[in-house]
């Protein structure tokens, strides 16, 4: 994990650099895909961690990680690895589209769906916690 910390932002500078390099509007298309791919790869990396990326967000709110706690913020950062990996696959995909589909997706549909998979998140953790008494 302080591997992928201390890479990241080399990376992301890397790709900036190469995209202003490149001079074309075509390799600005990449940028959702690298920006998912990099988040993925935090949540991904967090499962084979001590904690996950969700736990320590849990850790730094100050509630406790009880057992069923722990097992859902696991299950949850699961959810968001293949959402994730998903959205950066159809990213990759609308490189290829018109840049009208490209558009329509990483600029408004991609921002949906990842509300909507929050919102849908929150509202079971409501549930969660009212069932587990937390």
């Amino acid at each position: 994990m302080k591997k992928i910390k201390t890479i990241t932002p080399i990376l992301i500078s890397l790709c900036v650099v190469f995209l202003f390099w490149l001079k074309r509007i075509v390799a600005l298309k990449f940028y959702p895909c690298v920006s998912n791919f990099i988040i993925f790869m935090i949540f991904f990396s967090s499962l084979f961690s001590k904690e996950t990326i969700i736990q320590k967000f849990v850790r730094i709110s100050g509630e406790s990680l009880d057992e069923p706690v722990f097992t859902y913020t696991k299950n949850v950062t699961y959810v968001w690895c293949v959402f994730l990996f998903l959205n950066m696959l159809v990213t990759i995909w609308t490189i290829f589209l018109p840049d009208n589909i490209w558009i329509l997706y990483n600029g408004f549909l991609s921002y949906f769906l990842t509300g909507v998979l929050f919102i849908t998140e929150y509202i079971i953790r409501i549930f969660f916690k009212k069932r587990h008494g937390l």
